[in-house]
Order: C-alpha cells, then structure tokens, then sequence
C-alpha cells in the first residue's frame, strides 16, 4: 500500500463530534441504535435463492459438490479505500476491481468505505441518503453517530460511513493515534450499517488492518444479531501495517471484552494489541494476493513478527492473485497512450509511442536506445537502493532510464541528481500523474520491479500487457507471475534474480539489454506472448466466488 509507516505516539483524547450524545448508552453484546429516521426501505433483505426445477426419474446422478454456476451469493466488502473515490495503493484498486468482476460472477456486492471529506464533490453530491442513528463505541459508554449515504455505480451499491469527527481529514490515514479510533470506529459502524438497513450478506469481505476487527466484532458483540450468519474472509494486502497500539486505549476505543486482548488474539508484546492479528484469529479464512506471498508470510523473514501466528491459522490461509482492470488497463482504447495499439500491430506503436515519450521528457530522440520505466513508491520495500547501487552501470550509452514516483527523501533526491548527471538519458518525475504513468508503460521497452518483497504486484501485469518486459525480483506475486526467460527454448516472459542483491539485479538487467540488442525477434516474441497473456480479474475473482459457495455450501 502506499501509505507512510505508522509510528506511535502519545494518547491524546478526541474532542466529540458535535452530533454525539451526552448521556452515555450501555455497552451490550449487540450494540445499541437510536433511529433518527425510519429505516429506508430500498435495500432489500438477501432473497433465498429459487429452487431448482424438478428432476426427472431416470436421472440417477449423484449430487456433486460444486454448485452450478448460476449460485448466487451476497457479499459485503468493508475497506478503508476504492478507486475512484479514494485511492492510495493496490487496495483502492482491488476494493473497485474485484466487486465489479464479482457481479459478472452472479454475486451481489456491496461496498462499505468511510466518507472521507477529501472524495471528490462529483461523487458526493450523487451520493443517496439511507439513514442515520447513534451508537455505542467506547469502553465508557460513549456514542456516535453514524450516517450512511449511498452510490450505484456498475452494479455495485458503494454505502459510505459519514462521520466529520473520523473522516474530516484530508487523507485517509494520517498517524495512529488518530487512525485507531477512526478505524475501531469504522468496523463497528460498518456492521451495525448493514443491521440497520437490514442487509445480511452471506460473506463480509474485510480488507487490511483498517477492518480487521470486523470478525471480532461479529463474533463477540453482535454474536446474537442476524448478522451471525456471515462468514468472513480478511484480505492482506500488506502485512507491513497492522494497526498495533497499547491495549488501554484500543480496549477503549473498541469497547471490546477483555477476554479478546489475550495472547492468542489481539494481543502482542507486554502492552499491546494488533488490531490485524485480532482479525486473522477470528476470521473464517484469511486470503493474502499471491500464492507464494501466502507461504512467506510464514517465514520469519517475511512474516513481521506475525509467521508463527499465521503458522498456526495456515489451514484456512489461501493465496489468490490479483488482477488488472482491463476497462482501464488496455492499449487498444487507453486513450491517454500517445498511439493506440493491439497484438497486430504493437511493434510499430509501441516504437511510435517510445519516440514520443523521449519527445515528452526531453530524453535523447533515439528508436535504438533502450528505454527502461520505473514507477513506485520510493521507498526501501521497492528496491530502489539496489537501483541506486548500479544506475550509473545501467547508463552506458545505449540505455535510458525513466523514474516516475515520489517517496523518502534520499531516493526523490537521488533521483534528482541522476537526471542532472546524465541529462537526455534519465528523466527523474519525482510526482505522480496518472496519464505519464500510462505513456511510460506503452513507450518503455522494460520495466524494473526489483522489491525486497512484493505481495502481489500490479505494475509488472499492466508492463506485460502493455507489452514492456518485467525485470523483477523472485518474491511473492512478481515469482508467480513472471516466468524468467530460458535462451535454450525461447520462452518465459520476463527476466528475473532470486537473493536481494544489487550484482544480480545489473545482470538481469544485462541479459535483457543482450536479448533486446542481439536477438531482437526473441524479444518481439516475447512482448507478443506477454500482451497476450491474461491479467484481467476474470480468473481471480472466480477463484473467489469459488471460495464464497466453499464457505456457505
């Protein structure tokens, strides 16, 4: 995710929200709502699905277990993020993407994020008010209010948790002592939304640390409403972040039962609880974005402090990988690309489209350099100082570097010098413009994926169906979705190195520029067989409703 590492600090009380109740409510397993408005009567409880018709006699087969394709099933995703309202890293994008391929599945999906104040107004101001009331949150009694404002868009119900004292800030996260409560805050307030519009899905979907005490919740204090009959699933997206803090003020916050903040729980270290920890205990199953990032997070090296819990909970651990939304993601419409181009003619465009990002940058105008992007957060986690290590042996006449991104201040500044050292051959964007990142995936020639871990991984999929080979590290999604070169047979899609070191990462990046410069027709195979591979969240998100009739059959 690109977002800043927490870091905690000192406990400071929030002032109320002006709509919150001066009389404290009492604390019960389900919690307690003051209606303010009659409940709206637009969303419509989860119907049983129709019988099947009646069987004739002389079909004698036996009843399988997969349900046919036409099984319907309800699904309630609960994020902290989602393009296009709010968007930061990969979550925004699988929060849009992934409810979107599920309606295609036969699922009906609802979406539940905050309100951020920093939405866009377009947004907002078609947004449908459902309803409101108050609840009971903190340990003492305290109550908030809670409003839920509505959007349809596509075939997905986007409900939206509206409260100014939580969700008035600019972004979306800002440090911990504020993020806490806003997102013990969240949890609750998602779970009471849908008993309040009388929702109750077959599956609660809960992303990241942000949401990870709905199943705690769902199973502690509201056990006894008609939400019981969910089954959770909790997504991580990065294990990084896991909303840690000292257990007096989440046990606050939350208002949670003390016997949850024990060792097998939420609690960590002497003092502290971890809210994402909490959340894989009580959750149904958990699911991570790639098949390999699933069994390194049982590692010690991969696991932050996490492995032997998750060690333990591996039965209901999965690995799905994610997907690129091809609505946006496709070189044939993109209509920010420079040139449009398919399969049949990818060849010329794509040298079309390199000549004028080389035009656009102020980069050497030369068909014969070889162009390779680089788009990420500049951070450690992105192997941006193995890069650092060797760009002055990437520049060698022959090679161009561009960089678009911005991150810590010693790989923006980096960067920076770079640019003025070889002008014409690196150009440096230390920002992020959604349109120059489209024109660098169709007008570079490779893209460099070298992280020190990477969960999934989107850059490298739309590079490859932008047709640009991925030079990337082994680790988590990157090994599950770039196959290294082999010379001997011609195939592979991309070029790779195993062990976390700056020497093999210039290899790599040798054995393409070899490739690119003396065998040229190989490597023109291969961006056709990368452009021609399928990225899209058809496969994942079948995948996941497999997972969702697994859990309710």
């Amino acid at each position: 995710m690109a977002r800043k590492q927490e870091t905690k600090t000192t406990t400071k009380k929030k002032t109320p929200a002006k709509r919150t109740t001066k009389k404290a409510v009492a604390e019960v397993k389900a919690p307690e709502v003051t209606v303010e408005e009659p409940k709206a009567e637009a969303v419509e409880e989860v119907k049983e699905e129709p019988k099947a018709e009646a069987v004739k006699e002389e079909v004698v087969e036996e009843p399988k277990y997969e349900a046919p394709p036409t099984s319907r099933r309800s699904v309630a995703f609960i994020g902290s993020e989602c393009y296009p309202f709010v968007k930061t890293g990969g979550l925004g994008d699988v929060m849009y993407a992934l409810p979107k391929a599920l309606v295609k599945q036969n699922c009906d999906v609802k979406v539940i994020i905050p309100r951020y104040k920093c939405i866009p107004w377009k947004y907002q101001e078609k947004m449908v008010y459902r309803g409101s009331f108050q609840m009971n949150l903190c340990e003492d009694g305290r109550s908030f209010y809670v409003g839920i404002m509505e959007y349809v868009w596509d075939g997905v119900v986007y409900d939206f948790i509206d409260n100014e004292e939580f969700f008035s800030d600019g972004n979306p996260y800002t440090n911990l002592i504020d993020d806490i409560p806003k997102y013990c805050y969240f949890a609750k307030a998602a779970l009471a939304a849908l008993n309040y519009m009388n929702w109750v899905p077959d599956i609660i979907h809960c992303h990241d640390w942000q949401a990870a005490l709905v199943p705690v919740y769902l199973r502690t204090l509201f056990e006894n409403t008609k939400l019981t009959s969910a089954k959770t699933i909790l997504t991580i997206h990065n294990l990084r972040f896991q909303g840690i803090y000292n257990i007096p003020t989440i046990r606050y916050w939350s208002g949670l039962p003390d016997y949850v903040f024990n060792k097998d729980a939420l609690k960590v270290s002497y003092n502290d609880a971890n809210m994402l920890k909490g959340g894989l205990t009580y959750a149904n199953v958990i699911t991570t974005v790639s098949h390999t990032y699933a069994g390194e997070i049982q590692t010690g090296y991969y696991g932050e402090t996490l492995d032997a819990h998750l060690r333990y909970h591996s039965g209901k651990l999965r690995g799905i990988l994610n997907g690129i939304d091809y609505d946006i993601w496709n070189t044939a419409t993109d209509t920010r690309l420079y040139e449009n181009y398919d399969l049949t003619n990818v060849l010329e465009k794509k040298r079309e489209n390199k000549r004028r990002l080389q035009e656009e940058l102020g980069l050497v105008q030369d068909d014969h350099k070889f162009v390779i992007g680089l788009i990420s957060r500049l951070t450690n986690q992105k192997g941006l100082d193995l890069i650092n290590a060797i760009l002055p042996q990437i520049i060698d006449g022959n090679t161009q570097v561009v960089v678009l991104g911005t991150g810590d201040d010693i790989y923006e500044n980096s960067f920076r010098y770079y640019e003025n050292a070889y002008k014409g051959n690196v150009c440096s964007n230390i920002m992020y413009d959604e349109t120059r990142a489209h024109r660098i995936y169709a007008g570079a020639d490779a893209f460099l994926v070298p992280s020190q871990f990477e969960p999934c991984g989107l850059t490298q999929l739309i590079a490859m169906h932008y047709g640009t080979i991925p030079i990337v590290r082994e680790t988590g999604g990157l090994k599950d979705t770039v196959e290294p070169y082999n010379v001997f047979y011609n195939s592979g899609n991309g070029f790779t190195f195993d062990r976390y070191e700056s020497g093999l990462l210039l290899d790599a990046i040798n054995r393409a520029k070899t490739l690119y410069f003396t065998d040229r027709w190989r490597w023109d195979e291969m961006l056709q067989r990368d452009m021609n591979k399928d990225f899209s969240w058809d496969s994942s998100a079948k995948q996941y409703k497999d997972l969702y009739l697994e859990l309710t059959w």
